[in-house]
Parts: C-alpha cells; structure tokens; sequence
C-alpha cells in the first residue's frame, strides 16, 4: 500500500514538470524570432523598362565619342519610336538636309491623297523646261522623249529610291510648291524642319549662280559654278552651313520619322506606302545601312550636298531601324561641313547604327 502510494506521488509530481517546464523555457531561455528572408527577385530582362524609358549609358557614351573622333561640325541623334527617350550630340542645331527634304514633300503629297485632292494615279507631265540639275535619272528619259508622264506613284518612288532631283520638283509643283510643304511642316508641328526653295534655287544660292533653264543640261551647272570666284563660293558655302535655307535638326527629323512611324502624320495607307518607299532606297548602302545588324529591318533616306573641297557639305543619312522584336529606332547622322574622306563619313554612319544594334542588344 505504502509502495501504491509512492508511486502515486512520482507519477504526479512528474506531470506537473511536464506541464510548467515549457511555460519556464519560453519566459526565460527561447531564442527571438527572426522575420524570415525577403525573397530575391528575378532580375528583368534587358528591355524592361530600362530600354524604353531611360537611355543606355553606353549607347550615350558610345555616341559621345564617335561624335568627339569625327572631324567638322556633325550632328547625331536617336529616338526609342516606342519608348521616351532620345541621346545625341547637337541634336537641336540646324544643319543643311539636301535631299533629306524630299521626305516632307512626299508627306505633302500623300496628305493631299489622303484628303482627295490628288490620287496615286494622277499623271504629272515632265518637259525639258522642269528639269533640275545634279542626280536626275529622269532626265535621260525626257532627253529621249522629249515629254514624259509618270504617276504621281511612280515619281515617289524615283524621288525615294533614287533622290531624284527632277522627280522630286515634279512632286513639289504637283502639291503647290514651297508654300505647300513648309504649311504642312507646321500644321503637323514638326519643328526644327525648313523646307528651301526647290532644287534649282537652292543649289544655284549656294553656289552664287543665277539660275537659267539651259543650266540643267549635262554638267553646264558646274561650268558655270567654276566662274564664280572662289572667295565668294567660299563665303556664300559657310553661310548657307551657318543657316541653312532647307535645315532641320537631327532631333527635329528623328521625331518626325517617329511620328510617321506611329502613323500620327498620314493615313495609314499612306504611312505604309511611304515606309515600304523608303524600304526600298538605292542610294547610301554604305552609310547607315551597312551597320545595321542582320537580321534587322532598316529603312531610309540620304542627302549629298555640294562640294569646294577640302570641305564637303550637307552629308547625311536619316532612317529606321527596327529590331527583330520589334524594337524601333529612328536615327539621324548629319555631316554639316567635314574635310572626311567619303569612307571615313560611311564609316562614322555605320558606327552609330551598329551601336545602337549593340545596346538593344544588351
């Protein structure tokens, strides 16, 4: 009974240890809790959102530094179409654009298309007396011909492609000549753009000509050219580059061509004709174009102005670039004045679309 009883006493007294002991531990001796880790987040992929909304430092830099290398006064500018953001160097100066120009009058055009006032199919007539001087394909045609008849689509295109001078005044005479243009350049907002006095007196002001019909035929332009004194070629050349009649800056121009892109200039149909135009340009495979990586879409639009050497003026490429994912860019290169070889600008051109390429890329 006695034993009965001792155990009793044991079995009681080690179940009220077993019941305090635990509320004694964690008064005095349980570690503090530690709130758990954060958890890490994935890193984002290279083009979000960096690449829409803040430029890439090594594009700028990369730039910066093509832009310092390159001798003369040169212009460079580039715009995220799809994003908010644009880097380059003088971008907000004006330089000469040359045959850069004939981008807005093909937009006066195709708006007066849009508005019905002119169709695709409107036949425009090209005599001796319309012709330019210069780079003018069409002008072997009237030569032969005597008169000539092309569509209104058919002179885009050569003005495009070709930068066709002759083509290209068909198209500012068809949509009602300088007037036209620079109102439709200020209706849109497109500033920073100018558009000069046409082909033939803007090329005769550079150079101190007075402008005569006969001057179109075969390089008797130039002849003349050669009896202005070089002083006053000189003077009038760095005039023209100080203030250029047709300038635009590179910030102006790859704005635009966002906007075109966006479709916020033309209707939609002629948004597409006139991107698959420029789609197809023949002239300047080794400036832009040729740093464009594979697998890209790029299309584009030269200028070439005039030259008293050393100097050589009004050198540019304007374009877009359109990555495989579908990334757009536009991109200006203006050469104002440079004593570069013609290599050496290709070479700078190709530079800074290979650099963009590089920094989508990345």
């Amino acid at each position: 009974m006695f034993a009965r009883k001792l155990f009793l006493f044991f079995a009681t007294a080690s179940l009220a240890a077993c019941v305090s002991g635990p509320r004694q531990v964690a008064q005095t001796s349980q570690p503090p809790i530690r709130p758990a880790p954060e958890r890490v987040q994935p890193v984002p992929p290279p083009l979000a959102p960096r690449a829409t909304n803040v430029v890439p430092q090594g594009l700028r830099d990369d730039l910066l530094a093509l832009w310092r290398s390159f001798p003369g006064k040169t212009g460079i500018a580039v715009r995220r179409i799809d994003g908010d953001w644009v880097v380059g160097q003088r971008g907000g100066e004006l330089f000469p654009q040359q045959s850069v120009s004939k981008l807005w009058v093909t937009m006066a055009v195709l708006e007066k298309v849009d508005r019905g006032e002119l169709a695709l199919d409107t036949p425009v007539t090209i005599t001796r007396d319309d012709l330019t001087l210069f780079h003018q394909p069409l002008a072997a045609r009237v030569a032969r011909e005597g008169t000539v008849r092309e569509t209104v689509r058919t002179l885009i295109n050569e003005a495009l492609t070709a930068s066709d001078n002759s083509a290209n005044d068909a198209l500012l005479r068809t949509a009602g000549g300088p007037a036209v243009v620079n109102e439709f350049l200020r209706r849109k907002g497109l500033s920073d753009i100018r558009f000069g006095p046409g082909e033939r007196l803007l090329q005769s002001g550079i150079a101190g000509v007075q402008w005569r019909q006969d001057l179109s035929a075969g390089r008797a332009f130039q002849a003349e050219r050669e009896r202005i004194p070089l002083d006053r070629r000189r003077n009038l050349l760095a005039a023209y580059v100080a203030d250029p009649i047709d300038g635009a800056s590179p910030e102006g121009i790859v704005d635009a061509l966002a906007r075109l892109a966006r479709g916020e200039l033309l209707s939609p149909t002629s948004t597409q004709l006139m991107l698959d135009t420029l789609g197809r340009t023949r002239s300047g495979p080794n400036r832009l174009k040729a740093g464009v990586p594979a697998g890209w879409k790029f299309l584009h639009k030269t200028g070439t102005g005039q030259d008293l050497p050393p100097v050589s003026t009004g050198y540019n490429d304007v374009g877009i670039m359109t990555a495989p994912d579908g990334t757009r860019y536009a991109v200006a290169v203006m050469l104002a004045e440079t004593t570069a070889s013609i290599p050496q600008r290709m070479q700078l051109m190709q530079a800074v679309s290979r650099a963009v390429g590089r920094w989508h890329q990345l």
